[in-house]
């Protein structure tokens, strides 16, 4: 049931590592529970709030999308964009190629509805004309206030992983068959560039840690 040592449902340091915990939160981590007698439950929260502020500074920002769902935009006026790494740290910017086919979340699709405008992040502005099993809009200029902005792939070099998303492994003393997430999306192709174990930052989802070329665990939001 349970893969190995590593496996990221455990607490061990090489399962906390391969999830993308920073042996500096850990230690900063042990350090607040301080020393007692008595038993300590160790809430992950509160190693999850030491282990971001050590990965947020340094974490590349990507865009991914689970249940993906089709969104073709018209006129779109560039075929493609340049979109920072980071949204305060100078870490460069990464090209995008764009031809108005696009895949969205399915969860930013169910919230749509015809004849909404939305953003799609660091592209532009987009008035949905049609919803279905696909959706239709048209690119529009501007940027207006208080609209839905969501992340986006292009579904012509959609790169789709596995994302591994770890859960609580007992419900009591009862093993949790579902402890283990397994969900196919799609991330941009600049997930190829990244290193092995290197952190990224899902654009509205979360922290994570490339595991490989096919695969990412969920660290934490």
């Amino acid at each position: 049931k349970v893969s190995w040592y590593d496996d990221p449902r455990l607490p061990t340091l090489e399962a906390l590592r391969r999830r993308g915990i920073k042996p500096e939160a850990i230690r900063k981590f042990i350090m607040s529970l301080g020393l007692t007698k008595a038993n300590t439950l160790a809430p992950f929260d509160a190693l999850e709030a030491f282990n971001r502020k050590f990965v947020d500074s340094d974490s590349i920002r990507l865009f991914m999308v689970s249940n993906a769902k089709k969104l073709t935009v018209n006129d779109l006026p560039m075929s493609s964009v340049e979109i920072p790494n980071h949204p305060i740290n100078d870490m460069g910017k990464r090209k995008i190629d764009v031809d108005g086919n696009f895949y969205i979340s399915g969860e930013d699709s169910e919230s749509i509805k015809e004849g909404m405008q939305i953003r799609l992040l660091g592209l532009g502005n987009v008035s949905i004309t049609k919803k279905g099993i696909e959706l239709e809009g048209n690119f529009i200029e501007g940027e207006p206030k208080d609209i839905p902005k969501i992340q986006w792939v292009p579904q012509k070099t959609a790169h789709e992983i596995k994302m591994l998303v770890p859960k609580i492994l007992f419900n009591g003393e009862e093993f949790n068959e579902d402890s283990l997430e397994e969900l196919d999306v799609y991330t941009e192709p600049h997930y190829l560039q990244l290193k092995e174990g290197e952190e990224v930052q899902f654009v509205r989802y979360g922290y994570c840690r490339k595991d490989s070329q096919n695969q990412a665990i969920f660290t934490h939001k």
